[in-house]
């Protein structure tokens, strides 16, 4: 595979296969949005706020009074007493918004965990690398993100008229009425913020998966080398079929003792056929073979003494059938003619 960023980058053009993005996954590179996360940290923790603040906001009121009130005469260990109903309200906050962004992260990986993202690598040891990755493209992209990061969510919450219309409100109220005019307002400055944050988290989802796949594009040559991992390899391929032929011959040699008969060509083919007197199946090909072949089934049977008979076409004939198959009907009748003359020379030379 070609390497990300290096010179051929021009030449990957073609988009990934489902195996390398499969490959990819495995290495623990996946599309992961922190902006989607983020909002997803946000969006639990103003859930939870709005959940425990009501119930528990006058306990921290209070708590808060009296540290104003008699600041003075508390202690540290006192202060710090009186301020825990603020750590129980904050609590419930904090875990919400790291469930949140747990759950997201969760889902963009689709549960992935990998610890290779956390091996160490001497590239980046390398002080050209790591200037290279501070001025690098993608770097330049992050700053452009929090740049717009800033705008989007500064017009948001300057479109929610937080600043201008909170002090012409507190102005023209009486004390007890400020609030609930700060907690009005607060709602809206947190409803234009979680907006912008969202259409923030959109795009960057968007973005993420677009530059994911784009690192992982494939040269026609990468393609190539993949259709041959999944295919084989022609050279690896040839090998093993040669074993295979091999063993199946050693096999088919190993048969050729126990035939009743050889009919060859009588150069170019020979056939082995097993049969078995009394038996009521009709005759087996055990072996069979061309030019080199057949001389070595023939030099076989001459050594285990089973009789040649030539037939040119009968030979051709069965040539043609799979091992370890019986013959056809058609050729029963030349097949028994065959049989029956070996029995009878055999028969004949056993009698003294």
């Amino acid at each position: 595979m070609a390497e990300e960023g290096g010179d051929d980058a021009e030449d990957r053009q073609e988009a990934p296969s489902s195996r390398r993005l499969e490959k990819a996954r495995e290495e623990g590179q996946v599309p992961n949005s922190r902006e989607a996360s983020g909002f997803a940290a946000l969006l639990c923790a103003v859930l939870a706020a709005t959940m425990t603040l009501p119930s528990m906001g006058r306990d921290l009121l209070r708590a808060l009074r009296g540290i104003l009130e008699r600041g003075h005469e508390l202690s540290p260990e006192q202060a710090l007493e009186v301020l825990m109903p603020t750590a129980l309200v904050l609590l419930p906050v904090l875990a919400a918004a790291t469930v949140g962004a747990a759950a997201t992260t969760f889902l963009q990986t689709r549960g992935l965990v990998s610890a290779k993202g956390l091996a160490p690598q001497l590239s980046r040891l390398s002080p050209l690398a790591g200037l290279k990755r501070l001025l690098g493209a993608e770097q330049l992209v992050e700053f452009a993100k929090t740049l717009l990061k800033m705008a989007l969510v500064g017009a948001a919450i300057w479109h929610a008229g937080a600043a201008p219309t909170l002090l012409e409100a507190v102005m023209h109220q009486p004390a007890a009425a400020l609030l609930n005019v700060v907690a009005d307002q607060g709602l809206r400055l947190v409803a234009a913020t979680l907006a912008a944050f969202a259409l923030l988290a959109a795009a960057d989802l968007l973005l993420v998966h677009l530059r994911h796949l784009c690192r992982l594009r494939m040269s026609r040559q990468d393609m190539k080398e993949e259709a041959k991992d999944a295919d084989g390899d022609p050279h690896i391929k040839s090998k093993q079929k040669a074993i295979r032929q091999q063993r199946a011959r050693q096999r088919m040699m190993a048969a050729v003792p126990r035939a009743a008969v050889v009919i060859t060509n009588p150069t170019h083919y020979a056939v082995a056929l097993g049969y078995e007197e009394g038996s009521s199946a009709a005759p087996t090909i055990l072996a069979k073979g061309a030019d080199e072949v057949a001389a070595r089934i023939r030099e076989k049977a001459r050594e285990s003494g089973i009789p040649l008979v030539s037939n040119p076409p009968l030979a051709r004939a069965l040539f043609k059938l799979p091992l370890d198959t019986e013959i056809p009907a058609e050729h029963y009748q030349a097949v028994a003619e065959i049989i029956a003359f070996v029995w009878r020379a055999r028969t004949r030379h056993s009698v003294p």
